[in-house]
């Protein structure tokens, strides 16, 4: 099967889902293309004119594939938005979105396309209400694991370049309690808004490689975890790698990939829209409270808690390629 794989590089979520996208794939046979649009096709897509000509182009290919001319892809696999200038090039075509970036441009096209694979039960929801065929593929993420590894009390958060991952109110809480243990905030320096200094807080801005973070991910036992909303969640997944016991937001998806089986859940409430995600934001009392209970735990249930955290991460990687392949065949 001949895969044309669509997507934009941005050196972090995205990156990694055309990544692993490809991996898979290609682990199921199929030949697979991966088309980065250019930036100027990034702006382009939001252009109405274009939109109508790559439908009109999209209804020709239709008509020559009944008479036996087929397109030059099987499949194009579209990654968070739709892309109208590479719909007419595959004989049908997926969007694996994340709500929270999926705008008004990629809805007036979701028509052209022949189904949605939801990476969470939160997309297959909000997607399935909108009346295309959809199906739910998981995802997959990067195992940051290191062996010999010993994770210190200390609790990390890895913000990144994402506006969207509660930092600012985290940063507000824990200045708050000088007594608590360490922690560092991994975050892009222009997005970065630290606030007062704090002691037991270290903002880290500068780029770090592979390596280094990897380091930091295996060296901190607790990782928090408090997202607005997410996609997938690569850093909620690679925190359960790595058998951290995980402080996440109770609210959806964050609460699909973190339970209380395998984590500790923050009390959120819904606080607005993004696109077509809802966001939450954490309860400041219940962080406090559940910061509390991860340094109450003892050894037995830490081990406990990263345990079930490791088996389900290992058990998501093992099922994807499979869930892909049943994606592909309903097709």
């Amino acid at each position: 099967m001949r895969v044309n794989l669509v997507a934009f590089e941005n050196g972090v979520g995205n990156s990694r889902d055309i990544l692993l996208m490809r991996e898979a794939l290609a682990s199921l046979g199929c030949e697979v293309t991966v088309t980065v649009p250019t930036r100027h096709a990034r702006r382009r897509r939001k252009l109405r004119l274009l939109r109508a000509l790559c439908r009109g182009r999209l209804a020709l290919a239709r008509r020559r594939e009944r008479r036996g001319v087929h397109a030059a892809f099987d499949v194009a696999v579209m990654l968070e938005h739709i892309w109208p200038e590479e719909l007419h090039r595959a004989r049908r075509t997926v969007i694996v979105p994340n709500p929270e970036f999926f705008d008004r441009h990629d809805r007036s096209l979701l028509g052209s396309v022949d189904a949605v694979w939801a990476k969470t039960r939160n997309t297959e929801a909000i997607f399935g209400a909108l009346g295309r065929p959809t199906v739910l593929i998981g995802f997959d993420s990067v195992d940051r694991a290191s062996a010999g590894s010993r994770p210190e009390r200390r609790f990390l958060h890895l913000a990144g370049k994402s506006r969207m991952k509660g930092t600012a109110r985290l940063l507000e809480v824990w200045r708050r309690h000088p007594e608590w243990p360490p922690l560092t905030v991994v975050q892009s320096l222009a997005r970065a808004s630290p606030g007062a200094s704090a002691g037991n807080v270290t903002l880290e801005t500068r780029y770090l490689d592979d390596r280094a973070l990897q380091a930091l991910q295996n060296g901190c036992g607790f990782h928090l975890c408090t997202s607005e909303t997410e996609g997938w969640g690569h850093y909620l997944a690679e925190a359960q790698s790595v058998g951290a016991v995980v402080l996440a937001t109770d609210a959806p998806p964050m609460n699909e990939l973190v339970t209380p089986e395998r984590g500790l859940l923050l009390p959120a409430a819904a606080s607005g829209r993004q696109n077509l995600a809802t966001t939450y934001q954490f309860d400041a009392a219940g962080l406090e409270a559940q910061v509390g209970a991860a340094l109450a735990l003892g050894p037995a249930e830490r081990e406990r808690l990263g345990a079930a955290a490791r088996a389900w991460f290992e058990a998501n990687k093992r099922g994807f390629a499979g869930r892909l392949k049943d994606a592909l065949a309903r097709l």
